[in-house]
């Protein structure tokens, strides 16, 4: 228990941070303006839930796509790092990740926006997948496992809340209070970001100087 409820805290804040859920609200504002309150609903029901099963369908099934693809745990941490990092850059300067947001996208009417461009990529971007797929490898034992199925069910009640409630919540924190929490987050993004990369850069440096010097002896 001393080790899980920190890993659920750790899981907590990095997917509420990389789903961003405040930063989505400005956007899922402007596209259902003219929508009444009950199609609202529908809409941020059926993005978050879409959302939801990817995210949790790549976290569980991570590693069968790493073994299909022959791919390495430590690999997908550096370059997950490096996803991760540039999201929580541009959240410190208070804008959105050109890896989640895609403007064209939104200006051309897309048959259904709870999907394309909300639920991906805005919500379940490539960041939250990376994390995802990472801390399942990360997680040992069935405690930890469900510790981080928890914190993602926990994540995105918190963003159907969000988002429902985001005509209320934009008047009270104005554009100003939307920024510093995005400043906030995004820093929070960055430090997880450099543990994760560091992580899985260790032992690929490592194995690279042991395979150096069994080469020179």
């Amino acid at each position: 228990m001393d080790t899980i409820l920190p890993f659920f805290v750790l899981c907590l804040t990095s997917f509420f941070s990389l789903t961003n859920p405040l930063g989505t609200m400005p956007l899922f504002l402007t596209m259902t303006h003219e929508m009444t309150e009950d199609d609202r609903k529908q809409i941020a029901k059926r993005a978050t839930f879409v959302a939801f099963v990817i995210l949790v369908g790549f976290t569980i099934l991570g590693q069968v796509i790493f073994k299909i693809f022959g791919l390495s745990s430590n690999g997908f941490r550096v370059a997950g790092g490096i996803i991760i990092f540039n999201i929580g850059y541009n959240m410190l300067q208070a804008r959105y990740s050109s890896a989640k947001v895609d403007p064209g996208g939104v200006k051309t009417a897309v048959n259904d926006i709870s999907i394309t461009p909300l639920a991906i990529p805005m919500i379940c971007g490539p960041g939250a997948i990376a994390q995802g797929i990472v801390l399942m490898e990360e997680a040992d034992g069935i405690g930890k496992k469900l510790a981080l199925l928890a914190a993602i069910i926990v994540v995105f009640i918190l963003i159907y809340v969000i988002l429902r409630a985001s005509s209320r919540l934009n008047k009270i924190l104005g554009e100003t209070g939307i920024n510093v929490m995005m400043r906030l987050m995004g820093l929070i993004l960055m430090v997880i970001a450099v543990e994760i990369f560091v992580g899985g850069a260790q032992p690929i440096l490592a194995s690279i100087i042991h395979a150096g010097i069994d080469f020179i002896q």
